[in-house]
C-alpha cells in the first residue's frame, strides 16, 4: 500500500511539474507576442486602448499653431532632432539628472530647440484620457505631422507603437545632428548612415520653408560665403552683424515663413537660403535636380516629404522591452 501511494505521489508530482512548465511556456510565448506587437509600428496601434489620441493631439496643436505659427515649425524640428540621434524614442525630452547629461543642451539644441512645454501639455491631456498608454515618442510624431498639416502642408498616416527611451546622450546628439555649416557631401553621408537617401535629405530640408533661425547659425553664410545673393546677404547682415546679436532671429523662408509650401526651394534657386547647409542643396551638386523639381511641383514635394517623414519616424524606434511609456515626458519612470 505504501509503495502504491509513493508511486501515486511521484506521478502527481511529475504531472504538476509538467503543468507548471506548460504554464511557463505559455507565459513566455505571450510575453514575446506582446513584445513583438509593440515592436511592430502600425497606424491603428491605439485603436482600442486610446482611440481618441490623434484627435487630442490635433486639437491641442490647432490651438498652439493658431496662437504661434512658429511653434509648428518647432514641433517639426523637435521630431527630427529626436529621431536623428538614437531613433524616435523621445530621448530629446529628458531633463538632465546627476547621472545623465542628456540632449537638451547639446550644441544643436541648447537655447534653440523649443516645444517641450507643448508636449507636456499634450501628454497631460492624453494621460487624462488613457493612463500610461501612449508614449511621448508617439505624441511627438503626431504633433509634427499635425504641425505640417496645420501650416498648409501634407497629411500622412503616422505609424504608432513606439516606446520611450530611458536615457539620453549629449555626446550622441553632438555626433549626429547636422550643423548649419555642413556641406552637401557631409549631409549625404550623415543621412545615408540613417538609411535616408538624397531624396529624403532634400525633401526633409524643405521643412525650412517655415520657422526662424538664430544669427549664430547663419552669420558665416551671409558674411563670408560666395554662393549667396549679394542683396540678400546685405539685408540679412542688418539683422546679423559680424559680431554680437547671436540670438537675433530671421525667417528661413522670407516669402512665406508661416506657410508650408515650396518657396524654400525657389529661394535656393536664386541663392537666398539663410543657412549654408540649405544652399548646399542647390550649388552645382547632386540635389540640384530635386530642388528644381520641388520648386515647380508641390505635389511631388508633398509626396516625397510625407514618405521621408515616415522613414524618419521608423529610425530604430525604442520598441519591445527596450523602452517604456513615460508618465512624465521629462523623466524616466
Amino acid at each position: 500500500m505504501l509503495i502504491n501511494e509513493l508511486f501515486d505521489d511521484m506521478a502527481s508530482s511529475s504531472s504538476e511539474r509538467r503543468r507548471r512548465a506548460a504554464i511557463a511556456a505559455v507565459a513566455v510565448a505571450l510575453f514575446l507576442a506582446v513584445g513583438a506587437a509593440r515592436a511592430q509600428l502600425s497606424p491603428g496601434f491605439y485603436s482600442t486602448t486610446c482611440p481618441n489620441v490623434e484627435s487630442i493631439v490635433r486639437s491641442a496643436m490647432a490651438q498652439v499653431v493658431s496662437q504661434d505659427p512658429r511653434m509648428g515649425a518647432s514641433m517639426i524640428r523637435l521630431f527630427f532632432h529626436d529621431c536623428f540621434v538614437n531613433g524616435c524614442d523621445a530621448s530629446v525630452l529628458l531633463d538632465d539628472t546627476p547621472a545623465m547629461v542628456g540632449e537638451k543642451n547639446c550644441a544643436g539644441n541648447a537655447n534653440s530647440l523649443r516645444g517641450y512645454e507643448v508636449i507636456d501639455g499634450i501628454k497631460s491631456s492624453v494621460e487624462a484620457a488613457c493612463r500610461a498608454t501612449v508614449s511621448c515618442a508617439d505624441i511627438v510624431a503626431l504633433a509634427a505631422r499635425d504641425a505640417v498639416s496645420l501650416l498648409g502642408g501634407p497629411w500622412w498616416q503616422v505609424l504608432l507603437g513606439r516606446l520611450d527611451g530611458r536615457t539620453a546622450s549629449m555626446e550622441a546628439a553632438n555626433a549626429n545632428l547636422p550643423p548649419a555649416s555642413d556641406n552637401i557631401d557631409t549631409l549625404v553621408a550623415k543621412f545615408a548612415a540613417k538609411g535616408l537617401d538624397l531624396r529624403d535629405l532634400t525633401a526633409l530640408s524643405g521643412a525650412h520653408t517655415v520657422g526662424l533661425a538664430k544669427c549664430s547659425s547663419f552669420r558665416q553664410h551671409v558674411h563670408s560665403d560666395s554662393n549667396v545673393d549679394p542683396a540678400f546677404a546685405m539685408f540679412r547682415r542688418r539683422i546679423c552683424p559680424a559680431t554680437g546679436g547671436d540670438s537675433n532671429l530671421a525667417a528661413l523662408d522670407t516669402t512665406s515663413p508661416n506657410r508650408f509650401d515650396v518657396s524654400f526651394y525657389r529661394d535656393l534657386m536664386v541663392r537666398r537660403a539663410l543657412l549654408h547647409s540649405d544652399q548646399e542643396l542647390f550649388n552645382g551638386g547632386p540635389a540640384d535636380d530635386l530642388v528644381r523639381l520641388y520648386s515647380n511641383n508641390g505635389g511631388a514635394f508633398n509626396r516625397d516629404f510625407s514618405a521621408a517623414m515616415v522613414k524618419l519616424g521608423n529610425l530604430t524606434p525604442s520598441t519591445g522591452s527596450a523602452g517604456e511609456v513615460r508618465l512624465n515626458c521629462r523623466r524616466a519612470n
